[in-house]
């Protein structure tokens, strides 16, 4: 193995501590390093819904942020996704954080909190004193070290996936996935 196969492995392998979707023993493992303001993992978000509706139990789907520092909203609104998720509704927020990506300002992080039925209080108070910002940078350093060189980041059982992220050829890849 190169140094460069090396840089190009998940690290650390999915644990307890990631955001899941799916059936645990799930044959087939995607993660996703994204940027909820990037234009290009808002692209692939519909993609990837429709490649978890395709193979259902086949498939165990974690997301890992990845903000980019050119994204001004990005490390921020990661934190929100974690304030939800501490209020049990992390899945809800991502999905409504990417079919709303023009709308990232604080207020409208707030608002999005309210509709998705968080406590706003607490949602508000957990952001203003940054309570998650260990949790996303963690997420950042993990996607460091798996040789993350932008989003969206997808890696296939652990492998790093270089292909299209048109429907066609990412579900092929999944489909033809070693999962032994």
């Amino acid at each position: 193995m190169t140094q460069n196969d090396r840089d190009q492995v998940l690290r650390p392998p999915v644990s307890e501590q990631d955001h899941i979707e799916g059936a645990a023993q799930a044959p087939i493992t995607l993660v996703a390093y994204g940027d909820f303001e990037c234009p290009g993992c808002g692209g692939a978000y519909p993609i990837v819904k429709e490649i978890q509706q395709r193979l259902g139990n086949q498939l165990r789907f974690v997301f890992r942020h990845y903000p980019l520092p050119q994204h001004p909203h990005a490390e921020h609104v990661a934190e929100a996704a974690e304030a939800a998720g501490a209020q049990g509704k992390f899945w809800e927020m991502h999905d409504y954080l990417y079919e709303h990506q023009n709308a990232l300002s604080d207020r409208h992080l707030v608002e999005d909190a309210q509709t998705l039925g968080l406590n706003t209080t607490r949602f508000t108070s957990e952001m203003e004193q940054g309570i998650y910002a260990s949790q996303v940078a963690e997420d950042i350093e993990s996607g460091d070290l798996s040789g993350v060189q932008g989003t969206p980041s997808f890696y296939i059982n652990g492998a790093l996936y270089a292909g299209s992220y048109e429907l066609p050829a990412f579900l092929s890849a999944l489909e033809h996935t070693d999962t032994h």
